[in-house]
């Protein structure tokens, strides 16, 4: 899988779609896209990549209280 790291616009290829999709890492592993030659993995941050198209990542990707709303409140306290 590709994704397009935003502040360049360079193609990054992901080297493990499980980190991707994560909502608990903030970075994954991936390479950058140029040439013929593999590149070395190195860290991403996944607030700086989008999709090819340029569409955010989805949300249950990157935050992981995003049902947090869902969830009824007990009053509690807790």
């Amino acid at each position: 899988m590709f994704l397009k790291e935003r502040s360049s616009g360079h193609l990054v290829q992901v080297v493990e779609p499980t980190e991707l999709v994560n909502p608990l890492r903030t970075q994954i592993s991936g390479r950058y896209h140029h040439g013929e030659e593999a590149q070395e993995a190195e860290p991403f941050n996944k607030a700086n990549l989008v999709f090819p198209s340029g569409e955010t990542l989805p949300r249950c990707w990157v935050d992981p209280h995003y049902r947090d709303d869902e969830i009824p409140s007990t009053g509690m306290g807790v």
